[in-house]
């Protein structure tokens, strides 16, 4: 949730300022506090990048699960001036290790996976989706533990996401834009 009215933009300098112990995201410079994830929230994330990070050893591509900050730059922007820092998203995978530095990721990556919850839906679905969808990631998916439900969403010809494909616990997620991954929703939702 945002803190208050707040006019200022924050940026990525002011990031690096934040207490260490509190969570937080940037998103087109306003701050957001986050809540520590639920014990589903985090059974669902392990399972996730365990399969991701089976699927890319030994290849280009690399898996990072969360706390790990991703900075989306947007023009010319400095490495301090980013207002958005979408930190920590829950699963990142990464294709160009040359934009791997300081706290995590400053690019677009290839494929961000957000495990939601009630308190963080209306960021996931609706921020976070269209600055994801702007910057040009190619794959997005919203998990939600609640409902044992994945929506997937590619980027089209369009620069557009589609309608996103639904994908339920007995389902598993051939994912596009890594055609031999397959990743098994059985193993995800087994709480």
């Amino acid at each position: 949730m945002p803190l208050s009215q707040e006019e200022k933009k924050y940026t990525y300098a002011d990031y690096l300022k934040f207490p260490s112990d509190e969570r937080w995201e940037i998103i087109n410079g306003i701050r957001y506090m986050q809540s520590a994830p639920t014990w589903q929230h985090q059974a669902v994330s392990i399972q996730l990048a365990s399969q991701f990070n089976d699927y890319f050893k030994g290849k280009p591509c690399r898996v990072f699960a969360a706390p790990f900050d991703l900075c989306i730059p947007e023009l010319d922007e400095s490495d301090e001036e980013i207002s958005n820092i979408v930190s920590q998203p829950d699963i990142v995978v990464v294709c160009e290790e040359s934009k791997l530095r300081k706290t995590g990721y400053f690019g677009v990556p290839s494929l961000i996976v957000e495990i939601s919850s009630p308190s963080t839906a209306r960021n996931d679905k609706l921020f976070k989706f269209n600055k994801f969808e702007k910057a040009g990631v190619k794959e997005y998916w919203i998990v939600e533990p609640d409902t044992k439900l994945v929506s997937v969403f590619t980027l089209q010809d369009n620069n557009r996401y589609g309608r996103p494909e639904l994908y339920t616990e007995t389902d598993n997620v051939e994912v596009s834009i890594f055609p031999d991954l397959v990743i098994e929703l059985s193993t995800v939702f087994d709480f």
